[in-house]
Parts: C-alpha cells; sequence; structure tokens
C-alpha cells in the first residue's frame, strides 16, 4: 500500500532530518515505527501525509508511493483525498467546535448523506461515550475522550492507511489499553491499515505484525514483531529488560549509539 524510497527530507532548505529512510505497509497491516525522540519519526509521518509543507519542510530524493502512485511533495488536501490521514500528536482538536463539529470537518472526502450516516453508526460503535458527547465542545473533553475523538476524525475521512502519531501520550493506562485494543479491532474489522509511531514499544509491539527502529533520520533496524521482542538491544534499549530479565536504566546505555549491531 505504502512504499517510502530512501527518502532525505529538510527544513528550511538546510536542515537534513531524514537520510536515506525506507520502509513499506502492507495493505491491511499494523507497522510500528520506533524511535527515541528526534530521531525523525514524525517527519517521517508529515513526508507521507504532505505536512511538511506547513512547517517549510520538503522532500528532496527519493519517492513515496500510495498503491503504486507518487504522492511526494503533494497537497495535503490531495493526499487525504486518497484516503491517508495523519492523527497528529497532542491530539489537535478543533477546541472551540462540538465532537459533532469535528466528525463533520472530516466528511469533506463523502460523496452522500448516507455515507457520512453509515460513517457516524461505525465511529459510535467503536467508541459509544463520544455519542453522548456530541453537543459538547472539543476543548472541554479528557485527555482520553479528544483522543477517541481524532482517531474518530480519521475514520469519519473514509481513510485507508491511518498514519498515527504517539496515541498513547498523555493518557493513563487504562485508557491506553482501551484505545490500542480499539484500533486492533479496527485493523481486524474495517482492514484499516496503520502506520504508528509510539515510544512505548511494549504497546507498538503488542499490536503490530511488522516493526522498524529509526535512529538519526535513519532505519537501522526492521524485522516481524516476534523477531524484535527476542532481538537484544531492543530488548534493552526499548522494552527497558537485560538478558536475564531484569529492568535497566536508560542510563545505563550510553553505548547505546556506539553499537555497531544497528548498522550490521
Amino acid at each position: 500500500m505504502l512504499a517510502v524510497n530512501n527518502i532525505e527530507v529538510i527544513y528550511d532548505d538546510v536542515i537534513l532530518v531524514l537520510k536515506g529512510l525506507s520502509l513499506t505497509v502492507e495493505e491491511g497491516k499494523i507497522v510500528a515505527l520506533l524511535g527515541a525522540n528526534g530521531a525523525g519519526k514524525t517527519t517521517t509521518l508529515k513526508a507521507v501525509s504532505g505536512l511538511l509543507k506547513v512547517e517549510n519542510g520538503e522532500v528532496t530524493d527519493g519517492t513515496i508511493e500510495f498503491m503504486g502512485e507518487r504522492i511526494d511533495n503533494k497537497a495535503p488536501e490531495e493526499i487525504v483525498s486518497r484516503g491517508i490521514f495523519q492523527v497528529m500528536e497532542g491530539r489537535c482538536v478543533f477546541e472551540n467546535l462540538t465532537v459533532h463539529e469535528n466528525l463533520v470537518a472530516a466528511t469533506r472526502t463523502l460523496k452522500s448523506r448516507k455515507e457520512i450516516q453509515a460513517r457516524y453508526d461505525m465511529v459510535f460503535h467503536y467508541f459509544p461515550h463520544l455519542k453522548s458527547l456530541r453537543g459538547r465542545l472539543a476543548g472541554y473533553l479528557s485527555g482520553g475522550e479528544q483522543q477517541m475523538l481524532v482517531i474518530s476524525r480519521a475514520m469519519m475521512a473514509r481513510t485507508r492507511l491511518m498514519l498515527l502519531d504517539e496515541p498513547s501520550l498523555g493518557l493513563s493506562p487504562l485508557l491506553v489499553s482501551e484505545i490500542f485494543s480499539i484500533l486492533k479491532r479496527l485493523n481486524q474489522e474495517q482492514k484499516m491499515t496503520i502506520l504508528l509511531v509510539e515510544q512505548n514499544a511494549h504497546l507498538a509491539l503488542s499490536i503490530a505484525e511488522h516493526g522498524y527502529v529509526m535512529e538519526n533520520g535513519k532505519i537501522v533496524l526492521d524485522d516481524v514483531v516476534d523477531k524484535l521482542r527476542e532481538n537484544e538491544d531492543i530488548k534493552m534499549f526499548y522494552l527497558g529488560l537485560t538478558e536475564v530479565g531484569t529492568k535497566r536504566s536508560y542510563r545505563d546505555t550510553k553505548f547505546y549509539k556506539r553499537r555497531k549491531r544497528w548498522l550490521a
């Protein structure tokens, strides 16, 4: 479905952020993109969604293909119309609009009232709590309710590929578990394809089928999640476990970036 081929991304004509990054997302799959802060994960999503233009960024080399057609550096509205929707980090609801109005804002790609109603029904099937909040201003929702709303907004847009950026950020463990369970159901029941950026590797690998690890603007490791869970570097640096299963402080792993196995 998605093929990112050796792309470079530059901000303000001078800051090189992505340095020959490649990844693929198969239709109907959940793919996790892991990495520390500043690795370039969000920039990767914005390169796909076209939102780089808003921040004076540009794909200067390589290609991005969706369903076999190039989309690199196309306008965000055109990319949305093709079925790609980015759910931003930090939830980004329209605070002064109601829940209902936030959902309506995502229906420009829908062609009939019947289709809009079908999307509403689907949203409230997966997020029944939002139905009772339809008339409430989105700015007064809790963090968990806002996260449900932005995912629902993506569902309203007839999304084929959801780009999901840090959905667990700032939420309680109980809410995170509920939201990730719903994401897994959307993938299984609605065949929703998801590219998931998430610092919580436990969560990401619990629902994904394939994972990529980023460092400094590059992919340094990728594999199916079962093998990633058993990878000693992943255990130590992302799951916080040593070879014997004991917790280890991240500050004890300062040699991390100097290890050669990432690039082997």
